[in-house]
């Protein structure tokens, strides 16, 4: 699963890198037009993650559906360069990709956690999320490849994505063990797929995402802040793709040891502190490279952390769709966040107006969230 995320994350990063800046000069999106993608972007898959984790647990066959959700995204790759510059036709093409996204998520991650005891979980996904930016990482480098060698060629990094993800998706269709729960998931009811403590967790990670602003928008911030040039863009999300790739195997180990949630606040404390150095440090590459280095920890410390402490929470025969309930939080919340910090981009007439906007109802949120998983059942390896 390592390998199948590593050659999908070259392909889905490769676009990803180049979204922002196309959508902003070829397309043309205003601020608030470009939050909305953005929101789109992060936030569609919240309709079909609970999907997605459910027919696997439900049918049994998470690898069916991880096939499923990775077969649509590849085949979006192309749409891509068939879409243009129009909106729509390329609003649609975000939709279906990130929809792929969303269907093979969960179900990606309980193949991952039926696969070690559960005292690894942290290191196990933080393995899967070390080879998973790896090909985040080289995405990037791929993109910025295609564009020395093609300026301006949007299309051919298109094309080359795809090429990619049908790598991605011959790996897991012939080599990923088709590992099934032991017996049929329970009659779907969403209060009955975990405790009152998944509920907490699910809650804590809509708050979060709401104050959360997208990585797009703050790519964008630094690169006008710094003045570089559009061609070194896709090379933003490779620095922070390196450090998560360094950390996110410690920080997978360290949170198995001193408790899940302790490393997941401390992980929303350097999004923080990179939002600190992006406002407050003066216009160029060390206050660039600052930020994006603990925009990189921060995933490291969050992203695979949330999964294991999910996965810890349910049984078995629902994991699937317990995890894509937590998932599905961080990706409404980050729907409703990219539409906001447009209107907030908009009415304060600067990026960085909301990103100080952002950066309070992160400070206050946090404590509250401390605060709440305290008094929480969770246990003792989670807090």
């Amino acid at each position: 699963m390592g390998m199948v995320s590593l050659l999908t994350d070259i392909s889905s990063e490769m676009v990803s890198a180049v979204l922002p800046i196309y959508l902003t000069t070829v397309a043309g999106l205003t601020p608030l037009l470009y939050g909305t993608v953005s929101g789109l972007y992060d936030g569609v898959s919240v309709a079909v993650r609970l999907l997605g984790g459910y027919a696997a647990d439900r049918l049994r066959r998470p690898k069916a559906v991880c096939l499923a959700g990775y077969g649509l995204s590849a085949v979006c790759k192309l749409g891509y360069h068939g879409a243009g510059s129009g909106v729509g036709s390329i609003t649609g093409v975000i939709a279906a990709d990130r929809a792929g996204k969303g269907i093979r998520t969960a179900p990606r991650d309980a193949i991952i956690a039926a696969s070690v005891a559960p005292d690894a979980l942290g290191w196990a996904f933080g393995v899967h999320r070390a080879m998973d930016t790896v090909g985040a990482a080289l995405g990037p480098l791929a993109a910025f490849g295609v564009l020395l060698l093609v300026p301006g060629g949007f299309d051919s990094v298109f094309v080359v994505s795809f090429g990619f993800a049908v790598l991605g998706l011959a790996v897991l269709a012939l080599l990923v063990p088709d590992v099934r729960p032991a017996a049929a998931a329970v009659r779907f009811k969403l209060r009955a797929v975990g405790s009152r403590v998944l509920w907490l967790v699910f809650g804590v990670a809509v708050a979060l995402a709401l104050v959360t602003v997208g990585d797009g928008f703050l790519y964008l911030i630094l690169q006008r802040a710094a003045g570089l040039d559009v061609r070194y863009f896709p090379l933003l999300p490779l620095v922070t793709m390196l450090v998560y790739l360094a950390l996110a195997v410690p920080f997978g180990l360290l949170a198995d040891r001193v408790g899940r949630a302790r490393v997941f606040i401390g992980g929303h404390l350097l999004l923080l502190g990179a939002y600190a150095v992006a406002l407050a440090a003066p216009p160029g590459i060390p206050a660039v490279a600052g930020t994006l280095a603990m925009l990189g920890a921060y995933y490291a410390a969050t992203d695979g952390v949330l999964a294991a402490m999910a996965a810890g929470l349910v049984a078995e025969t629902n994991r699937a769709t317990g995890i894509a309930l937590v998932q599905t939080g961080v990706a409404l919340g980050r729907l409703v966040s990219g539409v906001l910090f447009g209107l907030a981009w908009t009415a304060t007439g600067s990026a960085s107006g909301g990103l100080w906007i952002f950066g309070v109802g992160l400070a206050v949120v946090l404590p509250v969230v401390g605060w709440l998983f305290r008094r929480s059942e969770l246990s003792a390896k989670d807090v």
